[in-house]
């Protein structure tokens, strides 16, 4: 026996190769060798590329988009209530109602309502799906954040972006197929976008940080100020072919074939990157249209058209994060609801204007763009005006891509507290994501640790009714 073989060599070569099958990230590589070269959808797509606009926090469906007249009118009433969070949990005590606290008014030809606080998506609600009955994992953000981008509350799982790359491959070979802007390092952190056990090619690259305004966010090292650009041509490709050696010699090694994989992503960027971020070039008008130049918008607006600008270029997904660096993010108002208008003031015009820009430009016919945040809020009061986590019933909305326009799918309990008809679990909405990619959620598996592991992990339905 060749004592210089690796256990992976050594498996590779049993059985004919069959024991290859079994070792983690066989399989992965395209047809040139390149885990991300494109790959052909199990069935025809609907989709190319997906938005994640990211509220983080949990904004409260019964003061946005759920409508409850029964909540309203019963402001101020007592109900019988069991807990579910820390030190409440199975413990029966009675909670006061509270009423929205914006008005809801009708819009569009299909009638939904919209509270004051989004204007400008109330605009737009024709080209919208609504879930009205989502339902979740967890009770806080740290794992419900997770579940919602991972599918799992504690295990360190694949990132849905991830799985996307793992399953598709890159649309343009110069860029990421997975990229995270601004994300929090709190509440799940970099497994929001992380690759976990799938290969580091997969991985989200992201572009700045929460609470760095994008305006000066970037990728780091992705310009070289001390070398000319045709002697680091010579020096990168003298590293890529001791680099290709290594690979020769060793073997197959899916680890190095990232490593190489991730330096000529790398170069490739160092010319279609910057320019992509560089928005020098947009209207006026387009700058407007998503609240930049002006307070609160400038900041969440550049994240905006900067997804955009990225989904443009060949980016498979993009996280748009509207996060912080606190355990208490964004739209968590456990004590002061009010505060929902300062985070409405600063995204509604931004997402609105993504849209439209998006319908615009022909790519919302082949793009998804997906709105919500981890959980929605309870109906009743905590402390004085604020409203406690809520993951039993919540609103989302997805755009684009085939999906029926104008729609309201399920809905919750008269007075908001659950997901009551029709309910959609996050597991089913990132089973029918990936049907949309024209991936099946039961097929779509990575052997790790011994055993199949997929993003529903053993759930999941396709919700077909959001088809057009």
């Amino acid at each position: 026996m060749d004592e210089s073989l690796t256990r992976r060599q050594l498996i590779e070569q049993l059985a004919c190769g069959m024991g290859a099958l079994s070792i983690p990230g066989s399989g992965v590589l395209g047809a040139d060798g390149n885990p991300l070269a494109p790959k052909v959808p199990m069935f025809p797509a609907r989709i190319k590329r997906m938005i994640f606009l990211f509220m983080q926090g949990g904004p409260s469906h019964v003061d946005t988009f759920d409508y409850k007249p029964e909540l309203a009118k019963s402001d101020g009433k007592n109900i019988d209530f069991t807990g579910v969070r820390f030190g409440t949990f199975g413990k029966k005590s009675q909670r006061r109602l509270m009423g929205p606290l914006w008005k809801f008014r009708q819009y569009g030809e299909c009638g939904q309502y919209v509270s004051d606080l989004f204007p400008y998506q109330a605009r737009i609600v024709d080209k919208l799906c609504f879930i009205h009955s989502m339902h979740t994992n967890g009770v806080a953000h740290g794992p419900t954040t997770l579940f919602m981008h991972t599918g799992a509350t504690n295990l360190v799982r694949p990132s849905l972006g991830s799985w996307l790359g793992y399953g598709l491959g890159a649309l343009n070979p110069d860029l990421p197929v997975f990229v995270s802007l601004s994300p929090s390092s709190a509440n799940g952190g970099p497994r929001n976008y992380g690759s976990a056990f799938l290969p580091a090619a997969f991985q989200g690259t992201a572009i700045g940080r929460a609470g760095l305004p994008v305006a000066r966010a970037g990728i780091k090292n992705i310009t070289n100020s001390r070398i000319r650009g045709a002697t680091q041509l010579r020096q990168f490709e003298l590293l890529q072919a001791l680099n290709r050696e290594q690979r020769r010699r060793a073997g197959r090694d899916d680890r190095l074939d990232a490593d190489i994989g991730a330096l000529d992503l790398a170069f490739r960027m160092q010319t279609a990157a910057p320019t992509i971020m560089d928005t020098a070039g947009e209207t006026a008008a387009t700058l407007k249209l998503y609240g930049i130049g002006e307070q609160p918008t400038d900041d969440f607006g550049r994240q905006c058209l900067l997804a955009r600008r990225l989904c443009e270029s060949g980016v498979r997904v993009v996280q748009v994060n509207y996060s912080d660096q606190t355990p208490n993010p964004m739209w968590d108002q456990h004590a002061n609801m009010p505060k929902h208008a300062d985070h409405a003031l600063a995204t509604d015009k931004p997402v609105a204007g993504l849209l439209v820009d998006l319908a615009a430009r022909g790519l919302l016919d082949d793009t998804l763009v997906w709105w919500g945040g981890e959980f929605g809020r309870t109906p009743f009061a905590q402390a004085k005006d604020g409203r406690d986590h809520n993951p039993r019933g919540f609103t989302i909305w997805l755009a684009g891509g085939g999906l029926k326009q104008g729609y309201a799918h399920g809905q919750t309990d008269e007075i908001g507290h659950y997901a009551a008809d029709d309910p959609v679990h996050m597991h089913d909405l990132h089973a029918t994501i990936l049907h949309m990619f024209g991936l099946d959620h039961e097929k779509l598996t990575y052997r790790h640790a011994g055993r199949d592991f997929r993003l529903t992990d053993v759930h999941g339905k396709v919700v077909t009714q959001l088809f057009a």
